[in-house]
């Protein structure tokens, strides 16, 4: 993974990329969680910081956690765990030719996230 400044993405940009992602419309995302259009536009925007009942929410309405948002949005390092694993499934993934390479790159983008998330929460079970 490459080197990045931390953060590096609004977690706005994170929240719309994975709310289109979803094929979520705004209005539906906003309703799930329970915040009006316009608040959830301005987080989205980078304009407003949601609380962490809101991104809970939010997360829990895409499908995956806060420590996951946060962490692609660069606040928390990912860490680096080396394990042949991992490498080996995503050298799977690259080479799966019944995929197509949009699908090859989403289903390793998810993976990483899901690994990402686990080292989060690892780290703030130890803290």
């Amino acid at each position: 993974m490459p080197d990045r400044a931390y953060p590096h993405t609004s977690l706005g940009e994170i929240i719309r990329r994975q709310r289109e992602l979803a094929a979520l419309p705004m209005r539906q995302l906003a309703d799930a969680v329970g915040i009006s259009n316009p608040y959830l536009s301005q987080i989205e925007r980078g304009l407003r910081e949601p609380s962490e009942a809101v991104l809970d929410a939010i997360a829990e309405s895409l499908a995956t956690t806060a420590d996951a948002l946060y962490t692609e949005a660069g606040y928390v390092e990912p860490e680096t765990d080396d394990e042949p694993e991992a490498v080996s499934l995503l050298d799977a993934i690259k080479a799966a030719e019944e995929l197509t390479p949009a699908q090859r790159r989403a289903l390793a983008e998810v993976y990483r996230g899901f690994v990402d998330a686990n080292a989060v929460r690892r780290r703030r079970k130890g803290a």
